[in-house]
């Protein structure tokens, strides 16, 4: 349950000003079991240590003071891509790019790759992991409106044992999960693709690259073989203090052939879900109007896909 490959025990580290900040305990275990009896059993405060892209600014900058961080880049179940029952079981320790580059994954789940695409740079990617973009519990997160709209679920390990969990579920507001002390996310679930099924993410920001969106749309639905949406699932991100399912926006789809009407109905439902704040990249008003319009193009994406076209 400790530390591997010669590492210390403790580090330290420097803050953005150079002087050296607390001592940290470090620890690498190689299961996931081990990894939560560390978590659960810190008298300080923990954290996962995955890709570390984001805890590493936030230690730096002075936002976190951990005493404990726990490494599982170790733990093998969670850094693999395993098919099951039909469908994927994602390891959260996995990197985007591994994600990225996984054929049958990416083949099967293409708006979900849309999103993992869209984290930081190639050398970020390299690093960054989907269960820390999760659980980051940021608003604009690319992948969370992208999984939640495939109806991908959590397998959430911690003191009590093993529970299942919606993704739209985790987040609990800006940097807040509902994961209880001692809990971490070991993988992502998706489900076996219907026959005609077809998902897509987009996303609006100021920058073409390397930016963070402003407006986050995924959109997932299933086609009958005449053509008819029978099944859907739309999620908006940014535009409230966590990912939104909207429940209103899918309905606007089933049973219709994702038409000109349908698409009118669906821009509207998800503006009216929005509930954003002003900020400097957007204001409300932009960030509500944005929402419309890019559902109305991932639902677009989506459909060719599911009819065989992407």
């Amino acid at each position: 349950m400790g530390c591997s490959m010669g590492l210390p025990n403790a580090i330290g580290l420097h803050n953005d000003r150079g002087n050296e900040m607390s001592e940290i305990r470090y620890e690498r275990p190689k299961t996931a079991e081990a990894a939560v009896a560390l978590l659960a059993a810190a008298k300080g405060p923990a954290r996962v240590l995955a890709g570390s892209t984001d805890l590493l600014i936030q230690m730096r900058s002075g936002r976190l003071k951990p005493e404990l961080l726990v490494d599982i880049k170790g733990i093998a179940e969670m850094t693999s891509i395993v098919a099951e029952n039909g469908g994927f079981r994602l390891g959260a320790a996995v990197t985007c790019m591994e994600l990225i580059e996984h054929e049958g994954f990416s083949r099967a789940w293409p708006g979900v790759t849309d999103g993992v695409k869209l984290i930081g740079s190639i050398q970020v990617k390299g690093r960054a992991t989907v269960g820390g973009n999760v659980c980051n519990a940021s608003p604009a997160a690319d992948s969370v409106p992208a999984l939640i709209a495939a109806g991908a679920s959590a397998s959430i390990l911690g003191p009590s044992g093993r529970r299942e969990l919606r993704v739209e579920d985790i987040a609990a507001g800006p940097g807040k999960t509902s994961l209880a002390k001692g809990e971490i996310v070991t993988a992502f679930v998706l489900p076996r693709r219907s026959p005609r099924s077809g998902d897509a993410y987009l996303r609006f920001t100021p920058r073409t690259e390397m930016d963070i969106a402003v407006v986050g749309v995924g959109v997932n639905l299933t086609l009958d073989d005449k053509g008819v949406c029978t099944q859907a699932r739309v999620c908006l991100g940014a535009v409230a203090e966590r990912a939104l399912l909207v429940p209103e926006a899918a309905a606007t789809l089933i049973g219709t052939k994702v038409d000109a009407t349908a698409l009118v109905r669906l821009a509207a439902a998800a503006s009216a879900a929005c509930r954003p704040i002003d900020d400097k990249r957007g204001t409300k008003e932009f960030r509500i109007k944005v929402a419309g319009v890019l559902v109305r193009r991932a639902a677009q994406i989506a459909l060719e896909r599911a009819r065989g076209n992407n």
